[in-house]
């Protein structure tokens, strides 16, 4: 990946939580547990974001600390559908926007040789420092804009 491309990412992951937290501005109780949109609801969207971003963090570490590690997947409905439950999403939302901001103090001190670095994913193969940033980038911003959606905002 060229060096303008992956700052340009680096910036969109920096503002992952930001676009998340716009998405969630006023939200109400009603709103938290309903989609307009038939995808989850902005609850549901939440609590993935602080699994996922649980997870990709221990992704990148082990890629950086490991060598040719084996990364496993996991079942991110299942995950939804188990652990999302009444809880509030405070926590969560939190939980992302701390996890992120960890592994975006390690991105932004990677030498050319870490960003080279790689691991196989169980579910898709080969897969780099680089991968995992265009994956995690746009990831926030994807659900910011379902979270829209759902609320019938978008």
């Amino acid at each position: 990946m060229n060096t303008d491309r992956r700052r340009r990412l680096v910036e969109q992951y920096r503002d992952g939580h930001r676009a998340v937290s716009d998405a969630l501005a006023g939200i109400t109780d009603a709103e938290l547990d309903r989609s307009v949109s038939g995808e989850w609801t902005p609850r549901e969207i939440a609590h993935h974001l602080a699994d996922s971003e649980m997870m990709s963090a221990i992704r990148l570490r082990r890629m950086l600390a490991e060598d040719e590690p084996l990364l496993h997947g996991y079942d991110e409905v299942q995950f939804a559908r188990a652990l999302t439950r009444d809880r509030p999403i405070a926590a969560s939302i939190e939980a992302m926007r701390w996890a992120r901001e960890s592994s975006l103090q390690i991105i932004e001190r990677l030498g050319e040789h870490e960003w080279e670095r790689t691991a196989t994913h169980e579910e898709s193969g080969p897969y780099s420092v680089d991968s995992w940033l265009e994956t995690y980038a746009v990831h926030p911003h994807d659900h910011a804009a379902q979270i829209r959606r759902s609320r019938g905002k978008a």
